[in-house]
């Protein structure tokens, strides 16, 4: 009597052959924003404006500003601005880039454990409501949106003398933080990170609704700004994480002879 085949593990994600490297160069790209955090140290490492550099009270943008002087009443001085605004534009791209290869039915299905995703064009599609669509479609809208805010912020520093810093900050901050309440909301019951992931946005929108009431004038604007952008670059982090141990544990899985045998 042959010996049943051993189970496939229950934390798999099923993926065409052809879409798993695209999928896992979305969800990589989703984790490079996470460069950020290393850019923004080294460039306050160099700082030389007149006093120290306090993320407290210092603008995100002052470290991107091309010249030396007084900015908006601030002092500043970023000698590695190049490094900053760089990594603007890498962190927008890695949004951007991961909104366009994590395809909607994805997103759907990436945080439950034994999701499937169809395997060839013209099966079933994913017994998902079709609200779920939709909102996987919208965060993905929603994320590109705000790469592309960033990549903005990064082509255009604070005091280059154009509107579309501004502008390209506003939208980072509200696309990136809507998009991750509803992947908060999709993912909630299916893995824990989605609620750290909803509370990303909620911390991001709160923070940014509190700019627009106060137009920034609070004890430390830094901080203020931070709480803004902060949670959208872990939040993003956080997909990305999500949904590259899903793809990996899919394709284990279809290496093993359980998987093979499925």
């Amino acid at each position: 009597m042959t010996a049943p085949a051993p189970a496939v593990p229950e934390d798999v994600l099923y993926i065409p052959d052809v879409a798993s490297t695209r999928f896992y160069v979305g969800a990589l790209a989703k984790l490079s924003v996470l460069q950020y955090f290393v850019a923004e140290a080294a460039v306050i490492g160099v700082w030389a404006g007149r006093d120290p550099y306090s993320r407290r009270t210092g603008y995100i943008s002052d470290l991107g500003a091309l010249g030396c002087g007084v900015f908006d009443g601030r002092d500043v001085c970023s000698p590695a601005h190049l490094l900053m605004n760089a990594s603007f534009v890498v962190q927008g791209l890695g949004m951007v880039v991961g909104a366009l290869l994590l395809s909607s039915a994805l997103l759907c299905t990436a945080a439950r454990p034994g999701a499937r995703i169809p395997r060839r064009p013209g099966q079933r599609p994913l017994s998902r409501a079709a609200l779920a669509a939709l909102a996987a479609l919208a965060a993905r809208l929603l994320s590109f949106t705000a790469g592309t805010g960033t990549v903005i912020v990064g082509l255009v520093p604070e005091d280059a003398g154009s509107g579309w810093h501004g502008a390209g900050a506003v939208i980072y901050f509200a696309a990136g933080a809507l998009a991750l309440l509803i992947l908060g909301w999709l993912w909630i019951r299916q893995t824990a990170l989605g609620w750290f992931i909803l509370a990303c946005g909620a911390v991001s929108l709160g923070a940014l609704v509190t700019a627009g009431v106060t137009g920034m004038a609070v004890p430390e604007p830094g901080t203020l700004e931070r709480l803004m952008g902060y949670p959208i670059t872990i939040g993003m982090a956080a997909v990305g994480l999500v949904v590259a141990q899903r793809i990996r544990n899919g394709l284990r899985a279809r290496r093993s002879p359980a998987g093979r045998a499925g």
